[in-house]
């Protein structure tokens, strides 16, 4: 008969779970299916893919740079990110809150949502100059829709016994919201982090890109180099680029762990 595991053991396990080959495994295979594949497709296609040897030594041979353009994009992202999260989560409060402010702001977030934003760009340097301002409005914009949505759906999916228990003991609105609705939206508000991240530097990239003026940033490296033809510096951005997403996806994963650990989804 076997012996029990502790609560303790249990949560050890599973921090240990990615020592283990099958846990890492598949991926490294893949990625070293991927390499080859890249290998050959470079030597099909030179004008359309660099060879690894050549991305790496774009890399080894300038990292300081790199490392500038990153952090150039890096801060627009997480700026835009964080002006975009503070507007969408007082607007879903307030939606959550007031009918009337649903039916008013629900319909201007949906058209701005489907409304290409890259095209905005130009007419966002004219207006407001060829500072950052046009990369983080953007950027926020980009990031804005998701999480407010989220969120929304989130402050109302509250069990209807808990939320009738606090207003048995005559709750306040401002109580509800703050020891019932906001952590039961925390998931939600989270779910909404793992897909904004990565995409704020999609943003901030994209806003590098298509607003005149930029001087930094991993966009603008990637459209400098792409004009004089420095296919493995191009390459070589485009995967600092995936390397920042998926370390602040990562991130987020690691918050929301630490966070959650008391919601239901975490004691399975």
């Amino acid at each position: 008969m076997s012996t029990p595991r502790t609560p303790s053991a249990t949560r050890l396990r599973r921090r240990l779970s990615f020592l283990s080959p099958v846990w890492w495994g598949p991926a490294a295979v893949t990625l070293v299916v991927l390499g080859f594949a890249w290998q050959a497709a470079a030597h099909r296609w030179p004008y359309l893919l660099a060879p690894l040897d050549r991305i790496a030594e774009s890399l080894r041979s300038q990292p300081g740079y790199f490392l500038t353009q990153a952090w150039t994009t890096l801060r627009e992202a997480l700026l835009g990110l964080g002006i975009g999260f503070v507007v969408a989560f007082a607007l879903a409060i307030l939606i959550s809150e007031l009918p009337v402010a649903r039916r008013a702001i629900m319909p201007i977030a949906v058209v701005l949502n489907v409304t290409p934003l890259v095209a905005i760009a130009p007419a966002l340097v004219v207006a407001f100059g060829f500072g950052p301002a046009p990369k983080l409005i953007l950027t926020s914009l980009i990031c804005f829709f998701p999480i407010l949505i989220n969120t929304a759906a989130g402050l109302r999916t509250v069990p209807l016994p808990v939320l009738q228990v606090y207003r048995s003991v005559d709750a306040s609105r401002g109580e509800i919201l703050r020891h019932l609705r906001i952590p039961s939206a925390l998931p939600y508000v989270f779910a909404a982090l793992q897909i904004v991240f990565p995409l704020s530097i999609i943003g901030a990239v994209v806003a590098e890109l298509n607003a005149a003026g930029s001087s930094a940033g991993l966009g603008t490296t990637i459209q400098v180099a792409t004009s004089m033809n420095h296919l493995s510096t191009v390459w070589a951005a485009i995967f600092v680029l995936a390397l920042m997403g998926s370390l602040l996806l990562l991130l987020v994963t690691v918050v929301e762990r630490r966070v959650l650990h008391w919601h239901e989804s975490r004691q399975r």
